[in-house]
């Protein structure tokens, strides 16, 4: 049979329709709108009741009696969690290790009184958000305006009365369970933050590394060449004395040191024809790096190449990240030299930001220490020894020195990740 109270007609006398709840005139409030609230209502404080006769109730006097009488009044009222002390000496210990919900206190008790306990509670933090209710037998105002001054939530006289103690401590239960529940939502929020700024974090960095992958694809190289010139920056910075964050933020930034490699045409970059007869017979006989290494092509197709440092610094320029305004720097300047030579900008000295000194020592190094399709990778010990003498005129003398401080650290990354790419094959995919 249908409810006569709930039908599809709209009109018919004490009905409503559904587009009535959904949607209910002024003079004509939904029935079923208010149940609904009700109800929710109800349950929710049901729960909260529930959650409060659960409270733990510590209750501290020195006369066994009234502990007796209070906690025989508690338990009509539903409440069953109880600690008592009669010695105050052992107050302290006793709150640390139940972590009460509500603390029943009189004030007048031999060795330590209750101001004194209210006086420790008020210098130690992570008792300040437990209710005191103070029980007292005392008419001295003073004490009272002083028990409250110190933090207590409540004061009640002894005798006490039954029903004022139990909505007294039911009020101040309600209160610490608002706060409870506000204070653990703000740590799970918290959490929640903390693991989605780490998914974040771990997601930049792999967006990172498949863009400096990129750039380095394209001039035959592999992503570990960029991960260890990051990594090799980051043990530099250290040793030259920067913060944990920022050798972090170096490590990440300099593996974009050549992404401007992207803007660079093929014919340029890939093309070892355009190279000059001498260069190209210096990359295919193997014979000695040094500068050789870094001689400029052919005058129209060098000064495109040296571009890739301004495209790079514009590829990623506007952005308000300090990694990657750190990143930008670095691809910007990281082929000046010390003693003014390099480029785009023929920098000098500390002209040069210290990031672009920085990878500049890292990149040299790992492109001496790494096999490419134009010549194998250099014995360390050359290797070292090109560095050396690049002291003071490609180099800043005093990263170059913090990096032979640390080559024993550079090296075991380098051990860590070298290359396993064919170069030949990769060529040939190319071609």
């Amino acid at each position: 049979m249908t409810d006569p109270t709930v039908t599809s007609d709209a009109t018919t006398n004490g009905g409503f329709s559904i587009a009535a709840v959904l949607n209910p005139s002024d003079s004509q409030p939904a029935p079923i709108t208010r149940q609904l609230r009700k109800t929710v209502e109800t349950t929710s404080l049901l729960q909260q009741n529930e959650t409060i006769r659960d409270a733990k109730i510590l209750i501290i006097d020195d006369e066994e009696l009234v502990i007796r009488v209070v906690r025989r009044f508690l338990v009509s009222d539903g409440y069953q969690n109880f600690t008592t002390i009669t010695d105050p000496r052992q107050a302290l210990a006793e709150i640390e290790r139940v972590q009460p919900d509500v603390v029943l206190l009189d004030i007048m008790m031999p060795n330590i009184t209750g101001l004194d306990l209210l006086k420790v509670r008020k210098k130690v933090p992570h008792l300040q958000p437990i209710p005191f209710i103070i029980l007292s037998a005392t008419s001295d105002n003073q004490i009272k305006r002083q028990a409250l001054e110190l933090g207590a939530t409540d004061f009640l006289g002894k005798p006490v009365d039954p029903s004022d103690l139990i909505l007294r401590v039911q009020n101040a239960l309600i209160v610490k369970h608002h706060y409870d529940y506000v204070s653990n939502y703000a740590t799970e929020l918290e959490g929640q933050v903390r693991l989605r700024t780490q998914q974040i974090e771990k997601s930049r960095e792999q967006i990172i590394h498949c863009l400096a992958r990129a750039a380095e694809y394209r001039d035959n190289e592999t992503g570990d060449h960029v991960l260890r010139v990051g990594k090799y920056c980051s043990v530099i910075a250290n040793q030259l004395g920067f913060n944990e964050e920022y050798c972090r933020q170096i490590s990440l930034a300099a593996q974009l040191h050549d992404v401007g490699k992207i803007g660079i045409p093929d014919s340029v970059l890939l093309n070892p024809g355009k190279l000059s007869n001498e260069e190209f017979g210096v990359m295919k006989e193997h014979c000695a790096l040094g500068n050789k290494i870094m001689e400029p092509l052919a005058v129209a197709d060098a000064e495109r190449i040296r571009r890739h440092a301004d495209m790079g610094g514009f590829i990623m320029d506007g952005v308000d990240s300090p990694m990657l305004e750190l990143a930008t720097t670095i691809a910007r300047t990281h082929h000046e030299k010390w003693d003014g030579t390099g480029y785009p900008n023929q920098l000098k000295g500390e002209e040069i930001p210290i990031e672009g000194r920085i990878c500049c020592v890292a990149d040299v190094y790992d492109a001496l220490c790494s096999e490419r399709p134009y010549k194998p990778s250099f014995p360390l010990r050359k290797c070292l020894e090109i560095m050396l003498s690049e002291r003071g005129t490609r180099f800043d003398p005093i990263v170059v020195d913090a990096f032979f401080e640390r080559i024993n650290d550079i090296e075991q990354i380098r051990s860590q990740h070298r290359d396993s790419a064919d170069y030949q094959k990769i060529t040939e995919m190319k071609s």
